[in-house]
């Protein structure tokens, strides 16, 4: 019996969602709760998984569409006949690109990979990295994506079949390519176009400053150092810099509540709950899951939180409620090599704090008795972006030599 799949509603304010891709095209057969397409809405991108199990007969709505929640998208049928002929009645119809893209059935003895493609191909610097760390020719693997973009997805999968250092035969190889520009004006992504919004709408209301503080993070470093190994066995999670970050904004937070607070209607809003904002750079754009009651976690509870949100932004696992009701924000810009930025308030919050590069320096120490020494150091640019109808220098500076104190003495068990 025919199932009708619907867009979802993806939370109560939601009342649309874009297409964006079809992880199964009309024929395929799809087990109950496998990813059937992926959405993009004002709030989050999602995987939306099938409602029931059978063969996806019919595609109503194709990539890039825009549908109202609740409208049929596509029909699911029960293996047999009735889908079968479902299939048939709709063969007619054109596929999108990545519709069309059939996966070879695995074989006895695998073949070796062939150039599927020459010259220029479309890629994320995140997959050129990929690329570049596995030794692998691009031009191996058949992009997915629009216009034939290679995807993660895609060489991840090429990856596990084939594994790393695969090459092209030397003599098929085209001469390096610098990177395709578009020829044709790029419409803007539903993600892209609502962060393009916020942004404008965030410089427009907040008068934007600006705090740096430069951080000594060698003790930090050091216990970070010692203490990851047995700290991922004990509790399942990576230890890296952010949670010990996170755990020193909250507590500077709680000191100076001024800085966790929102200009609401011409007034000063003080939040009961410290909402840590994590900004995660995606592949295809930007999102900010929300650690909630974020002052009430421990700091394994936190790292994990972290972990978790991070994960699943990147695998379109969030939900709407994940990425809401925010209150102060991190945001890391040193990840790709930058000393520090400049960041954009993330509204309504009245700030954020941007985490810069972190570099082994020269730093001249003081002892007790005043003489200095020259010694090497962990440093990290940390910068404060505030919105100044709420939040003073003077505050912003509380704020920051807090921050400052709690990272550079840190004697906080970790778990």
């Amino acid at each position: 019996m025919p199932t009708d799949v619907i867009m979802p509603q993806m939370g109560e304010s939601i009342f649309e969602g874009t297409i964006t891709k079809w992880l199964k095209k009309a024929g395929d057969k799809v087990d109950k709760d496998e990813p059937l397409f992926e959405i993009s809405t004002d709030k989050v991108d999602a995987e939306i998984p099938s409602p029931v199990a059978g063969v996806l007969t019919e595609i109503k709505a194709q990539q890039g569409t825009t549908v109202e929640v609740n409208a049929v998208v596509a029909v699911i049928s029960d293996t047999g006949d009735e889908a079968n002929s479902s299939i048939a009645a709709s063969a007619s119809v054109p596929a999108t690109a990545s519709q069309s893209a059939d996966i070879p059935a695995p074989k006895a003895q695998l073949a070796p990979p062939q150039v599927v493609a020459q010259g220029k191909q479309r890629s994320s610097p995140l997959v050129r990295r990929i690329a570049q760390d596995n030794n692998l020719d691009l031009r191996l693997i058949a992009g997915t994506g629009s216009e034939g973009r290679i995807t993660k997805d895609d060489i991840l999968h090429h990856l596990s079949k084939h594994g790393p250092g695969t090459h092209a035969p030397q003599a098929q190889l085209a001469p390096p390519q610098v990177a395709e520009v578009p020829q044709e004006p790029q419409p803007l992504s539903k993600m892209r176009s609502i962060i393009a919004m916020r942004m404008v709408e965030s410089v427009r209301i907040s008068p934007h400053a600006h705090t740096v503080y430069k951080i000594d993070m060698t003790r930090i470093v050091r216990l970070r150092e010692r203490e990851k190994a047995s700290f991922e066995q004990r509790h399942g999670v990576k230890l890296t810099y952010m949670p010990f970050i996170a755990a020193a904004a909250v507590q500077a937070l709680t000191k100076f509540p001024i800085v966790n607070a929102s200009m609401v209607d011409g007034a000063i809003h003080y939040h009961q709950n410290i909402n840590l904002g994590i900004a995660v750079a995606l592949e295809w754009g930007l999102i900010v899951p929300v650690v909630k009651q974020a002052e009430g976690l421990s700091f394994v509870a936190l790292a994990r939180a972290i972990a978790d949100l991070a994960a699943r932004a990147r695998s379109k696992k969030l939900l709407p409620e994940e990425v809401q009701d925010g209150t102060f924000t991190l945001t890391n810009s040193g990840v790709f090599g930058g000393e520090y930025g400049t960041p954009i308030i993330n509204q309504p919050e009245s700030a954020i704090l941007a985490i810069g590069g972190l570099r082994k320096e020269p730093v001249v120490l003081t002892d007790g008795e005043g003489s200095d020494t020259i010694a090497i150091r962990s440093m990290q640019h940390f910068c404060l972006g505030f919105d100044h109808r709420t939040i003073d220098g003077a505050d912003s500076g509380k704020f920051m030599s807090e921050l400052q104190r709690t990272l550079e003495t840190w004697d906080k068990p970790i778990g």
